[in-house]
C-alpha cells in the first residue's frame, strides 16, 4: 500500500467506475457519467489517497480519507475477496484512527463488508451529498462508540 499521486488518478478512476458498475446497480448510466468527472477532478484531489497495486503494478484498490471520515474505498471487482478492502480499512482504523464511514444504503455488498468489519449504523440521510435519491447510511466502529459512551 502506498500514497497515490495525481498521476494515478486516471487509473484510480477506472477502478472506481468498474467497482461502481459492479456494486451500485441503483445508479443510472446518466448518474455514473455525472459523478465520474466529480470523482476525478474534485473528490480524489480532496482526500488523502492510498492505493494497492498487484504484482503487475496495476491499481486494484484505493481508499480516500478526510480529516474525520473514510470517504471512499473501492476494490476492482475482479480483485474483491482477496483482502485488499480489509487491508485498507485496517490501515484507516488502526494507523489513522478513523472510525466513521458513509455508505449508500442500496450498496448491500459494501454495507455487509463494513458491518462484518465491526461498524454499526448510527444515522441515515434520505439523499446523497448531491441531493440525489440515494440514501446514505452513516456508520461508526463499535469500539469507538463504546469509548465515547464511557466519557
Amino acid at each position: 500500500m502506498c500514497r497515490a499521486t495525481p498521476q494515478d488518478y486516471d487509473e484510480i478512476l477506472e477502478v472506481w467506475e468498474a467497482s461502481v458498475r459492479h456494486t451500485h446497480h441503483f445508479l443510472t448510466e446518466e448518474h455514473i457519467q455525472f459523478y465520474k468527472p466529480l470523482v476525478r477532478n474534485h473528490y480524489l484531489p480532496a482526500v488523502e489517497l492510498y492505493i494497492i497495486r498487484d504484482a503487475d503494478r496495476k491499481i486494484v484498490a484505493f481508499m480516500g480519507l478526510s480529516d474525520e471520515l473514510i470517504e471512499m474505498l473501492f476494490v476492482n471487482p475482479g480483485e474483491q475477496g482477496k483482502g485488499y478492502g480489509k487491508r485498507l480499512l485496517e490501515y484507516a482504523t488502526q494507523k489513522k484512527q478513523m472510525d466513521k464511514v458513509d455508505v449508500n444504503e442500496q450498496n448491500e455488498k459494501a454495507l455487509s463488508f463494513y458491518l462484518h468489519m465491526g461498524f454499526q449504523i448510527i444515522g441515515r440521510d434520505e439523499t446523497d451529498g448531491m441531493g440525489k435519491p440515494y440514501p446514505i447510511l452513516h456508520l461508526q466502529l463499535k469500539e469507538a462508540n463504546i469509548e465515547e459512551n464511557k466519557g
